[in-house]
């Protein structure tokens, strides 16, 4: 059997070193331990030492040292805006304090689609679209990559 053990973050991918991809939704991007397949065959145990995000663009190193490189899947999500920065600052609050995960981008916030966010945002006044896309959420604070301590993964060459 094929194991994985270990992330290459996007900036570190060596890409003559891909041998298939993986397209995964948001949910299946945070990981510790599964059975994937990748999109052209290559089936593989992921075993990290800790759950992990993986992001769009990152790989996943196989014990071969092949690599395979994940892609965001398109998913359903709204897209939130409005005209004035104030009012996506507050709707992006009110967003933060359900604790679901958000993308946010210098002129809207996506979510992903939930009949009653969409309700309340179109409430307080934003301008909503539904739309079909890949989910790249903000990574939480005591998640993001460089921060907190040891992520269970090695982050590229160099690093054995």
């Amino acid at each position: 059997m094929i194991r994985a053990t270990s992330i290459i973050r996007r900036e570190a991918v060596e890409t003559d070193r891909i041998v298939d991809i993986i397209t995964l939704d948001h949910g299946d991007r945070h990981r510790r331990r599964i059975m994937l397949n990748a999109d052209g065959g290559t089936t593989f145990l992921l075993d990290l030492d800790r759950a992990d995000v993986l992001e769009d663009g990152d790989a996943i190193r196989l014990d071969s040292g092949w690599l395979v490189e994940v892609k965001a899947a398109p998913e359903r999500l709204i897209e939130v805006s409005t005209p004035d920065s104030l009012n996506l600052l507050t709707l992006a609050w009110h967003i933060g304090n359900r604790h679901v995960p958000a993308e946010i981008a210098r002129e809207a916030i996506y979510i992903a689609y939930d009949h009653v966010l969409l309700d309340m945002l179109q409430g307080l006044g934003a301008r909503t679209e539904i739309v079909e896309r890949p989910f790249r959420p903000v990574r939480g604070a005591y998640h993001q990559h460089g921060h907190g301590g040891h992520h269970g993964h090695h982050h590229g060459r160099g690093h054995g």
